[in-house]
């Protein structure tokens, strides 16, 4: 009769397997234990931005056009692309403009 492996290979698989799960407890144990790293805080969102979160979940679900939806996209897409803010001022050397006949 024959079989599919010999005695000797699965004492061997048998030896090497036990090797394995030796050698996983060992550096398990050795290995100092740290404390999971702590969660990001999240800073609370002030309560524009919450509604207009609450709104834009709203107009998520909903099929026919509405004009209040269509007022949130237009806030977010203009918060999304900084358009709310104004921008930034030019400092210029002098506030005269430059003599047109003069030359240097």
């Amino acid at each position: 009769m024959l079989h599919g492996t010999s005695r000797t290979a699965k004492i061997a698989g048998m030896a090497a397997l036990a090797g394995l799960m030796m050698t996983v407890a060992i550096v398990a144990a050795v290995q100092p234990d740290e404390p999971a790293p702590a969660p990001p805080l999240g800073l609370p969102a002030d309560e524009g931005q919450a509604r207009l979160a609450r709104e834009l979940d709203r107009c998520a679900s909903l099929t026919m056009p509405d004009s209040g939806c269509e007022a949130a996209w237009a806030t977010n897409r203009r918060r999304f692309f900084r358009q709310d803010e104004p921008p930034p001022e030019i400092e210029r050397g002098s506030d005269t403009a430059p003599d047109e006949g003069a030359r240097p």
